[in-house]
């Protein structure tokens, strides 16, 4: 599984219905679950990004159609970053001449 980090910011919808955050954030991580996607973190944070998440996903398609069905519903925008650990990066690293 690859891992990504998910940078989100509310949109006006979103953080007009604030309140509702934390609920929505249950039925993402089932939402993420039909896409083969597993959220592993989410964090309400403070500065620039609002939302920081750590999902796990098959390929780059699957966290992709997660995350335009999440964009979709309006409360927040995202970006997203796909993050090596030490060993998948220790692999790249050792693909070099």
């Amino acid at each position: 599984m690859a891992t990504y980090v998910v940078l989100s910011q509310f949109t006006d919808q979103g953080i007009r219905t604030i309140k509702n955050s934390p609920q929505r954030a249950s039925q993402v991580v089932e939402q993420a679950k039909s896409f083969g996607c597993e959220m592993k973190e989410i964090y309400w944070t403070l500065g620039q990004y609002d939302i920081v998440s750590i999902v796990e996903a098959p390929n780059d398609e699957s966290l992709t159609a997660f995350g335009l069905a999440l964009g979709s519903a309006g409360n927040i925008r995202t970006q997203t970053l796909r993050a090596f650990n030490n060993a998948d990066f220790a692999a790249i690293i050792g693909k070099l001449s």
